[in-house]
């Protein structure tokens, strides 16, 4: 009985600390299940992915099964031999998902694999060490913890979109089920800060991994919320980068009390803040990222224009076909030309046209595209900001501000948040792509060079320069350049001198005077002459018959616009459409002698010098006369020729005796025409002119 009392004690003494040791081993034995439970569905969970990212993606794009049973679902809910099965024994199919819809839903699902292959094979590696795989297990996430953030969150950001999906499907139930377990396989990092926490909660707080995992848990919580965060700027950004097409009824249809508030509010800030009543918020980081976006999308901007006009260019290049036309040399160099041509037309230059628009401009105009969303969102940051700045005044005075208020602060900061962190990576991104179209652009033109150059290389050998040396044929190009270009230079001098019958009206009646003052006062460079009847429908606007003369005063008018000038008519000034004006050239001394020489009328469409003293041809009454120019009526009174049509003078002079006008009488009808249009026999080139030989 005494050893018995003696065991009993013993063994009571004995119990607390056995109870202590039971405790700690179990918490230890639970630590490892959690461990080993985040290791097996992690292998699940990688398993699932790449289903989801191979053969799954791959039913959904060209038709999935119609009895297909199935489901991703989450790591450990479903058996994978029977997805296997399923998936190599497929029913008849349906029609897939659309390259739009498919990419919401996979989204960057590759990265997310690559990544959790990685952190896959790192847990795995730990389990080697079971003293110390808690703290490794640890160390693995916080590794991880920024490239986690970084997939996940591109993936949650198209999350809404993807559910979006689910209930767009509702009329084809295997596509709806298949999209609902794609989006469930993939939201797992989510689950990494429970999983943590159910191995935190077995390990003791006295052992040195307890506040590494206190440091892991908190990390993946901490990604949780930056993915949450940035998941509320995109839903904002997509708000007001969606371009609506609206018409001006539909915008009218829009506006109420409170967007008329939102304006007026918005404006009295703005008036304020350049009043300098109250200052304005300055944000050096975001204006040089605006600043450095603005000069990409003006480089963007002048390509795309650039391009445009060169692909202009090549359009008339290649609407002429030389080879096509006949030029009557039959054999040799010409029909090797010709069949050059033909070849470079056909293929060549078309092949050429083919690739620069699918490799250069459709990029380009590709790129134009998005940079809208940018733009829109900088010119909503900046409405944003004038109601950021309000409520903060508010609230620095009251104290409190309204839940709408609230949510416009909160607007803002999210919207300048994503600007800040996006704007650097869309700058570079957009001088990366800007680079290749470039570099693509240069390719093209080298590829079509040697083309060319391999086709033409038969025709080579018959050029004069084939086998010249490069400073020779240097020389022998500006030589040639040269020799035609003073050929051009004597043929412009040519042209000046011989130069075309004019169809310029003449001078009014009596308007010589004013047109004599006018030219003493303006000078010969600013005399237009009105080539058609002007009715002034405006205050200033002036009415004005066909042949007056007015001096240019000013060419624009008020606005700026430059179909409109202001004119001096010697009495009054005003404004008259350009385009009903042409440039009067009254003739001087030198030029009245070359036309005499040349036979053209010296008063055919200019007037004499001196008015007082007019020099008009001594034309006989009833005599008979050839109109020398073209001449359209302007009135009954008047009687329109042809240049060469054979007249009868009736009177030399008009009822008041002005002898610029004379009565004639033409294919049975009577009327007055100037009397210098008129001539006794033929003009050697009546209508044109010839270049002397």
């Amino acid at each position: 009985m005494a050893d018995f009392g003696a065991d009993e004690a013993s063994s009571k003494s004995e119990s607390p600390e056995q109870e202590g040791q039971g405790s700690e081993d179990r918490s230890l034995l639970h630590q490892r299940l959690a461990i080993r439970e985040l290791i097996d569905t992690e292998v699940s969970y990688l398993h699932t992915l790449r289903l989801c990212g191979s053969d799954i993606r791959s039913h959904l794009q060209q038709g999935i099964s119609r009895n297909s049973r199935y489901s991703p679902g989450c790591p450990g809910t479903h058996s994978v031999d029977q997805a296997d099965l399923e998936l190599r024994n497929p029913p008849p199919r349906v029609t897939g998902l659309p390259p739009g819809d498919l990419d919401i839903l996979f989204s960057n699902i590759d990265d997310i694999i690559q990544v959790s292959s990685r952190f896959l094979h790192g847990l795995q590696e730990t389990a080697c060490k079971e003293e110390e795989q808690a703290r490794l297990l640890c160390n693995l996430f916080l590794e991880f913890q920024e490239e986690f953030e970084q997939v996940y969150k591109v993936y949650c950001a198209n999350y809404d979109q993807a559910l979006l999906l689910v209930k767009a499907y509702q009329k084809e139930p295997e596509l709806q089920k298949e999209i609902q377990g794609v989006i469930e396989a993939a939201v797992r990092i989510t689950k990494y800060p429970l999983l943590l926490q159910k191995i935190l909660e077995n390990t003791p707080t006295d052992v040195s991994t307890h506040p590494v995992l206190q440091r892991a848990a908190s990390a993946l919580q901490d990604v949780n919320s930056n993915i949450n965060e940035y998941k509320m700027r995109k839903e904002v950004a997509l708000k007001y980068t969606k371009v609506e097409q609206l018409s001006l009824r539909e915008r009218l249809a829009r506006i109420n009390t409170h967007t008329l508030s939102k304006k007026t509010t918005r404006l009295s800030q703005l008036l304020k803040q350049e009043a300098g009543l109250v200052s304005r918020t300055e944000d050096k980081e975001f204006d040089d990222l605006e600043e450095r976006f603005q000069w990409v999308s003006l480089c963007v901007t002048e390509l795309r224009s650039n391009v445009a006009a060169y692909m202009d260019n090549l359009e008339t290049f290649l609407s002429f076909r030389p080879h096509e036309r006949s030029l009557d040399i039959p054999g040799g160099p010409v029909e090797q030309y010709c069949s050059l041509a033909r070849d470079l037309q056909l293929q060549a230059f078309l092949q050429f046209k083919q690739r620069l628009k699918g490799l250069v401009w459709q990029p380009l105009c590709s790129l134009a595209r998005a940079l809208v969303g940018p733009q829109n969102l900088i010119k909503k940051r900046l409405d944003k900001l004038l109601d950021f700045e309000r409520v903060e005044e508010k609230l620095l005075d009251v104290g409190s501000v309204t839940y709408e208020e609230e949510t416009a602060r909160h607007t803002y900061q999210a919207l300048n948040s994503l600007l800040v962190a996006e704007l650097p990576q869309f700058n570079q991104l957009v001088m990366q792509w800007l680079g290749q179209i470039l570099c693509t652009f240069v390719a093209l033109q080298r590829d079509l060079a040697d083309q060319v150059l391999r086709r033409a290389e038969s025709s080579m050998a018959l050029l004069p320069h084939c086998h010249v040396s490069e400073p020779d044929f240097q020389k022998l190009l500006e030589d040639t350049l040269g020799q035609k270009s003073s050929q051009l230079r004597l043929f412009q001098e040519n042209f000046e001198k011989v130069l075309p019958a004019s169809t310029t009206q003449p001078l009014l009646p009596g308007s010589e005077h004013q047109m004599q003052a006018l030219l003493t006062r303006y000078g010969p460079g600013k005399l237009y002459q009105v080539t058609s009847n002007i009715n002034g429908t405006g205050t200033l606007d002036l009415t004005l018959p066909r042949g007056q003369i007015v001096a240019l005063l000013q060419n624009k008018d008020t606005k700026g616009s430059s179909s409109r000038w202001l004119v001096d008519t010697g009495g009054h000034r005003g404004y008259v459409p350009a385009g009903k004006l042409q440039f009067y050239h009254p003739i001087i001394s030198s030029e009245k002698e070359l036309r005499g020489q040349t036979g053209v009328h010296e008063d055919c469409w200019l007037p004499t010098p001196e008015p007082t003293q007019p020099s008009v041809p001594t034309v006989p009454t009833m005599s008979q006369a050839v109109a020398a120019y073209p001449f359209v009526a302007r009135s009954t009174h008047e009687l329109s020729l042809q240049a060469g049509q054979p007249v009868t003078i009736l009177e030399a002079q008009d009822k008041k005796g002005n002898p610029e006008w004379s009565l004639v009488e033409a294919s049975g009808q009577r009327g007055y025409v100037p009397s210098n249009f008129l001539t006794r026999r033929l003009s050697p080139t009546p209508w044109g002119w010839n270049l002397p030989s």
